[in-house]
């Protein structure tokens, strides 16, 4: 193989390293947007204090799109984006480093390549060490130590909607037009956090019976499509120490007789991903890891609240 093939074949590796997704979706929900909201599934919920960017669109839901249904009046349907930034950035790198190996300047260029292809060879390892950083630092949620015990917004919410919500938007149209609101209790926000705590012990246990009985069938079935995941890339995922920072409502209805609650979470966690040696691919067991996401429960007539839908804040 000739030098050149040989420095092309490195570069695109390198890409593919850098651009590749990180082993940290690893956690309950694989950090995507699934599940069902409802007659709300395809609406955007309200923005909040803890979620102020709202949450993305669901990648996975069983609730077909009503055939009306329009988005909500500012809130067009956008495409899932993916680390644009990240992507065109180190696409521009690494592509001018390739331009000047074709053209012999070396793929730093003369003034700072080290000579040769295992100078070439350690610049690679270079930028997809600073690349696996950035993405991780910008994108991937921000690590720090966990402040406390975490807080709900524990007043109880009126059946008009949380206070310095939106008023007559807070279902996402019209108040003609917007299923009934309801009453979200102190102690409903307490089992909201209690919740979010049991289903994560559940997950790192690989007990989808707990699970069962904390969530929707169709939560259930995504939970064990990704533990069979996991376990055929010969991996598992813990997540523990988990603490709730701050949590507010974000939309609460009732429709078909169940009563729903959407509502932004900000969390802390011990996020570790083993191989099937023990050593850790992904996170730190000493690192906490920072993660905001809407959560919406659902609770039947006379029954108790279930997960049924996780969705990423953006």
């Amino acid at each position: 193989m000739s030098n050149q093939a040989s420095r092309l074949l490195a570069a695109t590796a390198a890409i593919a390293l850098v651009l590749a997704p990180v082993a940290a979706d690893a956690r309950l929900g694989g950090g995507g947007s699934s599940g069902s909201r409802g007659g709300m599934t395809h609406s955007a919920p309200p923005t909040t204090r803890t979620a102020p960017n709202g949450a993305s669109q669901m990648d996975r839901t069983t609730t077909q799109r009503a055939p009306t249904q329009a988005p909500a009046p500012g809130m067009a349907p956008m495409a899932p984006q993916r680390s644009g930034f990240m992507s065109g950035l180190m696409g521009g790198l690494i592509g001018a480093g390739i331009g000047g190996m074709l053209f012999g300047g070396g793929f730093m260029g003369h003034g700072l390549g080290f000579g040769g292809f295992f100078g070439f060879l350690i610049q690679v390892l270079l930028i997809v060490v600073i690349g696996r950083w950035l993405y991780r630092r910008f994108f991937s949620g921000a690590r720090a130590q966990s402040n406390g015990p975490g807080m709900f917004a524990r007043e109880a919410v009126p059946a008009g909607g949380p206070p310095g919500a939106m008023g007559d938007q807070l279902m996402g149209g019209s108040a003609a037009s917007a299923p009934p609101p309801v009453q979200i209790t102190p102690a409903d926000f307490q089992t909201f956090e209690q919740m979010l705590q049991a289903t994560q012990a559940a997950w790192t246990a690989g007990d989808l019976n707990a699970l069962r009985g904390m969530a929707t069938p169709e939560m259930v079935s995504y939970f064990a499509d990704q533990m069979a995941d996991l376990t055929s890339r010969g991996v598992t995922n813990s997540v523990t120490d988990v603490h709730l920072q701050s949590g507010d409502l974000s939309q609460a209805w009732a429709e078909n007789g169940r009563r729903y609650a959407t509502v932004a979470m900000r969390f802390s966690m011990i996020d570790v991903t083993k191989d099937g040696t023990g050593r850790v691919v992904d996170g730190s067991p000493t690192e906490h890891q920072i993660a905001t996401e809407l959560w919406t429960f659902v609770q039947s007539q006379g029954g108790h609240w279930i997960l049924s839908a996780i969705q990423q804040a953006r």
